[in-house]
């Protein structure tokens, strides 16, 4: 099954979270409908990302499981829209 990922800005947390709740938010959004592969959370141009490698079947699959990532994260705060990818050999391709 091809790798995925989606990545996500994230920007000023809602009122009582902690952020280090997003990450695991977000992986496990996307763990509800498919395998997760690694997740992780970086500074980009002084931006905060969260970044969730996962599995699926095919390009909408991995579609709908971006949108699933990126609403979990929108519901603790700000974010961008989402950037979906797929593997293919050692290069990620936009979806």
């Amino acid at each position: 099954m091809p790798s995925f990922r989606v990545t996500v800005g994230v920007g000023v947390l809602a009122p009582g979270v902690a952020p280090q709740d997003v990450l695991p938010e977000a992986a496990r959004a996307a763990r509800e409908v498919t395998t997760v592969e690694a997740f992780d959370v970086g500074i980009v141009h002084g931006q905060a990302r969260v970044t969730v490698r996962f599995t699926a079947a095919d390009d909408a699959e991995a579609r709908r499981v971006g949108a699933r990532v990126h609403g979990a994260v929108a519901r603790l705060a700000d974010s961008r829209a989402p950037q979906v990818t797929r593997r293919w050999g050692p290069r990620w391709e936009p979806v």
